[in-house]
């Protein structure tokens, strides 16, 4: 089988430098904090070229962090306003951890339709979504490809406010030449597994060029002390234990070569399918955006009908995704909203068709060749 993910193999790479890494800190006895999660925190604001980075214990606690130290839902957390006063604009088409976090930063999450090419938020129809109590916006660069940038920017400084990257698939991409991270107020990133920097457990981080943000998460991911047993106000258990920042560390210095591996491999799926968009089932492959370098966290394609073509690619032993199947506006969780079927046409359209193929640094050239040729003979009919 050729499965979506492979970090069995990816781990038996790094076996002698890992081992070596969790035998070290398990001698030091040193497991919360301490020198390999400030070495963490050190090297990957310097990989995102910005002055902080606060290691947390998952992509969700970075993004909650980050928008309660921008302000978001400050009033309701307070008891100054209605609950969920505050309103941040984001897409529906994204993992539910991204609006969790503006939910439980205090904030309601109102949701923008994506463009149908990138998949991600579509800054053209971000002003219409925008009310007096638009406290953010955050933009989710799904899949491994940054949102636009420049308009929704532009949007948010007119508007006097915060935007925050939910980067948590995005570790390296580029927007015109600067890396995911540093192009906002703060942004969140995942460090889940089969993230292309991932954890061997949970794990995230948050990025700022902002002191003030970086030392409100600092403080928010530790029960609100600023010092040990004083408190500044309530806050949560958010840290990175430091076996995951050692792990972090090790894989953080083949991420840039990782990523390369990734692009080769995109474009060869790219070579072996895209004579067929157009005139098969196969809809679209994923575009590179002009103002983007995409480092292809996923690999998703549109293929009309897809139930039966991943049927047929795993009965001949090729594992397929779909992310994600149900927008978040169709969620039972956000019913309350009442968005029905209709409310976001072009998320709802993907979220049908999307089907993710097998994209990883460990894959072969040849497996790729192989479930190229297999999806082709499956849109042939053969």
């Amino acid at each position: 089988m050729i499965n979506q993910a492979d970090l069995g193999t990816q781990y038996l790479a790094l076996k002698g430098e890992i081992d070596a890494a969790l035998s070290r800190v398990l001698a030091s006895g040193q497991y919360v904090g301490g020198p390999e999660v400030a070495g963490l925190e050190s090297e990957f604001a310097a990989f995102c070229g910005v002055p902080h980075a606060v290691a947390v214990g998952s992509g969700t606690d970075a993004l909650r962090f980050v928008l309660m130290a921008a302000g978001v839902g400050e009033r309701a957390r307070k008891g100054g306003a209605a609950p969920a006063a505050d309103e941040v604009i984001t897409s529906p088409m994204t993992f539910i951890a991204t609006t969790e976090a503006i939910s439980q930063a205090g904030a309601r999450p109102v949701f923008v339709d994506i463009d149908p090419i990138s998949f991600n938020l579509d800054p053209a129809r971000l002003e219409a979504a925008m009310t007096p109590r638009t406290r953010a916006i955050v933009p989710v660069h799904l899949y491994g490809q940054t949102a636009d940038m420049d308009p929704i920017l532009a949007l948010a400084g007119r508007r006097g406010v915060a935007v925050i990257e939910d980067a948590c698939q995005a570790h390296g991409a580029l927007y015109k030449g600067k890396t995911a991270g540093a192009l906002a107020d703060a942004a969140g990133f995942s460090f889940y597994p089969t993230k292309n920097l991932g954890a061997c457990g949970e794990g995230g981080i948050a990025v700022t060029a902002r002191a003030e943000i970086a030392a409100r998460v600092r403080h928010l991911r530790d029960h609100g002390q600023v010092e040990k047993y004083r408190h500044v106000e309530e806050g949560y258990t958010g840290r990175l234990d430091a076996l995951q920042a050692a792990i972090l560390r090790i894989k953080l210095k083949r991420l840039a070569g990782w990523n390369e591996r990734r692009r080769a491999l995109a474009a060869r799926y790219r070579q072996a399918l895209q004579d067929l968009v157009g005139r098969s089932a196969l809809l679209s492959l994923p575009a590179e955006m002009p103002w983007a370098r995409h480092v292809f966290h996923l690999y998703p394609v549109r293929i009309e009908g897809r139930e039966t073509i991943r049927t047929g690619l795993r009965e001949r032993g090729i594992d397929t995704g779909i992310h994600y199947p149900v927008p978040l506006h169709l969620q039972a969780a956000y019913a309350g909203m009442g968005l029905g079927p209709g409310s976001f046409p072009h998320a709802e359209k993907a979220a049908s068709e999307v089907v993710t193929l097998p994209l990883y640094p460990e894959l072969k050239d040849e497996q790729v060749d192989r479930i190229a040729s297999t999806l082709r003979d499956l849109l042939a009919g053969r």
